[in-house]
């Protein structure tokens, strides 16, 4: 699929769910596990990986989790990531949140469409779960998810999350410097004037029926 501009765009991410699935976050990538047949698992991973394989070297693959999947079946996966396809995992690996008994909420809200270039003025993306950007949003971009919006680069351009009204969706970016910044209805911006960069992620929520935006602490 292809942008007004000719630059081609990946969604790796396919309408139904299988075994195998790549969700995005706000600290990037990780591999979800369903139960099944771990040799069916084994051939599902690799097709995927062979199809993307060029999105995935770009990527901050953060690790593996799963439905009823042991450690060995993990390590075994990842050998094939990092040995058979030469994919780096981070040495950071998966966030805290994720491995509570409690799923994190606001992260995951349906499917997630990955999106591997820059978003030029004048483009508008929309989609009806998460959005996964790899690159920067210029000003006059429009980026509209019912799910979440994470972006790998800076925000200059709109971001409207939570299209649907979900109010616990987030807009997160290694730099935020929206033009306008939306979740639900409630719209944020940073103030007038100079703008000084926190030099870390930052991350965008409703507190207190506001637009709160603060850099990103990952737990620990």
């Amino acid at each position: 699929m292809e942008n007004i501009y000719g630059e081609a765009f990946v969604e790796v991410i396919p309408v139904k769910e299988g075994l195998v699935n790549f969700r995005g976050i706000k600290e990037g990538i990780y591999i979800y596990i369903r139960e099944g047949d771990f040799k069916h698992i084994k051939r599902e991973l690799e097709d995927k990986l062979k199809e993307s394989i060029d999105f995935f070297k770009g990527a901050n693959l953060l690790g593996i989790k799963g439905e009823n999947i042991s450690d060995n079946e993990v390590d075994e996966l990842l050998k094939i990531i990092q040995d058979k396809y030469k994919l780096h995992i981070s040495e950071a690996g998966l966030p805290s949140y994720l491995e509570e008994e409690k799923p994190y909420e606001g992260i995951y809200e349906g499917m997630t469409k990955f999106i591997n270039t820059t978003i030029r003025s004048g483009q508008v993306i929309e989609y009806d779960g998460n959005i996964v950007i790899i690159g920067d949003v210029n000003p006059g971009a429009l980026i509209k998810a019912k799910g979440n919006i994470i972006i790998l680069g800076t925000l200059r351009g709109v971001a409207h999350a939570g299209i649907d009204g979900n109010y616990k969706a987030i807009v997160a970016a290694y730099d935020l410097q929206p033009t306008q910044l939306r979740i639900g209805n409630i719209i944020g911006r940073k103030p007038d004037g100079d703008i000084i960069t926190s030099g870390m992620p930052e991350i965008a929520r409703i507190c207190d029926g506001e637009v709160l935006i603060e850099p990103y602490l990952p737990r620990k």
